[in-house]
């Protein structure tokens, strides 16, 4: 389980290191096309929202409680944005889920 962690981790660190270099390492002149200076700028954070996003989902013992911390994690981040009142909120969701699903039996 942790060798996954770490590769991961290693992935993740590659992928943003690779995009965030390469362009100052290859290209001397400024960048003047827009389509590529999106790119650059949003890769990183595409590349690390989908190596997390199945961690995600796999977190709790259900698969319904992951979905609902993640739906009330955007949600609270769309509304609020503050990073800590956003995981203390999807923690108390995900463990409100739980505590309904033990109790119902429900999924």
């Amino acid at each position: 389980m942790m060798h996954n962690i770490y590769a991961s981790i290693l992935v993740m660190f590659l992928t943003i290191y690779a995009v965030r270099a390469l362009p100052l390492t290859l290209i001397r002149r400024e960048i003047k096309n827009p389509f590529i200076q999106s790119f650059l700028y949003y890769v990183p954070y595409v590349s690390l929202s989908v190596m997390t996003f199945p961690s995600i989902l796999s977190a709790t013992g259900n698969r319904i409680t992951g979905i609902v911390g993640f739906v009330a994690g955007v949600v609270l981040a769309w509304v609020d944005g503050n990073l800590f009142r956003v995981s203390i909120g999807a923690c108390v969701a995900v463990y409100v889920a739980e505590m309904i699903v033990t109790q119902t039996g429900i999924f």
